[in-house]
């Protein structure tokens, strides 16, 4: 989608879910330009912005958000909502809140009608936080690429995929899963500081392969997917073009994996996530590159 088109919904207010969040909050800032939103975490904002409100709403509670979306009835659903990162939280917690939350909120949407994007994640596939050993079957990896969590995050995203699947089938909305790979701020910093992604030595759990996505581009392909929803499911991988260190990809998936699987198609310092379906569906194209750029002085979200 082009950068500075002005998106046309189709009316009304859009819900976004996780709206406080460091992803979220970068969501809200580029929608509300456009469109009404009503921004959803478990507290309010100190802040303000102009064209948001925002609701104190816990996801995991069924009555309070279904009660929330057929109050707003919004047009569009971003469900942004999740803990990430299995090592400073308990598993049950961890995987109970992301998918009983998941599962509430979509299936509220579908009784709605209203179409949702919302984001799994790379840990699908396993690498990220696998404790065993771990190789790509093919390099790039795309969608099709097999799905082998070992930890309580991936395995609720994976699960989290099946909700979207039966609430698009059972409610014939559409439903766009996105895959982030590891998400960066204009600041060079994570968006979710679970791993130190310049760090190889430890093997398949360094398993973005230096893959990332800056949080701008992120948002823009939220917005691609709410201005043209595809029909019924459709999962696409988010990432910017090449790798975040610099270097040969091949180089990093040796270093953290011992070796390349048999077909290995990167050039340079190609992503290891292949973005080429988010291209196609949605003629979405990432903005920035972080691999050989300094910290870009954007100013983010003022009202959180």
């Amino acid at each position: 989608m082009n950068e500075t088109a002005v998106p046309e919904y189709e009316g009304g207010t859009v819900l976004v879910t996780g709206a406080l969040g460091d992803v979220g909050s970068w969501v809200v800032e580029r929608l509300a330009d456009h469109t009404h939103v009503v921004g959803v975490d478990v507290d309010r904002p100190e802040g303000t912005r102009i064209n948001a409100d925002f609701r104190a709403v816990d996801l995991t509670e069924q009555g309070p958000t279904w009660e929330t979306v057929q109050e707003i009835d919004p047009a569009k659903v971003v469900h942004l909502a999740a803990i990430s990162d299995p090592r400073d939280n308990p598993g049950t917690r961890v995987f109970e809140n992301n998918v009983q939350s998941t599962y509430n909120l979509l299936e509220a949407a579908g009784q709605q009608g209203t179409d949702v994007v919302w984001t799994s994640s790379q840990a699908t596939y396993g690498a990220l936080f696998a404790r065993s050993e771990w190789l790509p079957d093919y390099l790039p990896i795309d969608e099709a690429h097999d799905c082998r969590p070992e930890d309580p995050y991936g395995l609720s995203k994976l699960c989290s995929e099946e909700i979207a699947q039966t609430a698009a089938r059972r409610h014939g909305i559409s439903v766009t899963t996105i895959r982030p790979a590891s998400v960066l701020l204009p600041d060079k910093s994570l968006a979710r500081p679970h791993q130190d992604i310049t760090d190889l030595s430890a093997g398949p759990r360094a398993g973005n392969l230096g893959a990332y996505v800056d949080v701008r581009d992120l948002a823009s392909l939220v917005e691609a997917a709410l201005v043209d929803p595809p029909a019924g499911h459709e999962t696409v991988i988010c990432a910017a073009d090449q790798n975040y260190l610099g270097r040969e990809t091949t180089e990093l998936v040796q270093a953290a994996c011992g070796e390349l699987p048999e077909q290995c198609d990167l050039k340079g310092r190609e992503s290891a996530l292949s973005n080429g379906k988010a291209r196609e569906l949605f003629d979405w194209e990432p903005a920035h590159d972080w691999g050989t750029g300094e910290p870009d002085p954007v100013d983010g979200p003022t009202w959180v």
